[in-house]
């Protein structure tokens, strides 16, 4: 590959870096060219981009981004696809569906503003919770006491109500 291709690429895969809040790096090695494109489709089916990459070219990308990328470096060995995701589980959870053979396996991950290396952190990864999960868990637990307190006062409200029909109704 030439000095001007090279540059390309490293350019190209820190724009992706840029572009994505969060990447996976995953050993692909033993899936054969029907499986990895099985693989691709169901990236692009959850919006997940899948890029393989020679690791010194991937390198050189994490070098030239701001922050301490250094603990990722050690995985860069064999054979590398990197998975794009805005959202922080998304690649953990697709990886857990079709790494069941083992195949494919993560390396490490850059999630959340963290690096997790090795697949023991996959349990981890998967829980996550992106954005909009948790949008909806602070919604829930918003509503719930407004809930209550309408509950409360709808029941108090008819109880209020037949106390002051009974003692209005009493003869003096």
């Amino acid at each position: 590959m030439r000095k001007e291709d090279k540059a390309n690429v490293i350019e190209a895969l820190g724009q992706k870096l840029n572009e994505y809040a969060h990447f996976y790096l995953v050993d692909v090695t033993g899936l054969n060219a029907e499986a990895t494109s099985a693989l691709r489709r169901k990236c692009f089916g959850q919006d997940i981009k899948m890029v393989v990459v020679k690791n010194t070219l991937l390198e050189k990308a994490l070098d030239a981004r701001e922050g301490d990328f250094s603990p990722l470096y050690g995985t860069l060995k064999g054979n590398t696809a990197v998975f794009f995701s805005n959202v922080a589980n998304a690649p953990a959870k697709l990886l857990k569906e079709v790494g069941k053979e083992g195949v494919p396996q993560l390396k490490a991950a850059y999630a959340e503003e963290e690096i997790y290396v090795g697949a023991e952190h996959m349990e981890a990864l998967c829980a996550i919770k992106s954005r909009t999960e948790l949008i909806a868990e602070v919604v829930s637990l918003l509503q719930s006491p407004a809930k209550n307190v309408i509950s409360a006062l709808q029941s108090a409200g008819g109880t209020i109500h037949g106390v002051l029909k009974t003692l209005g109704e009493r003869p003096e």
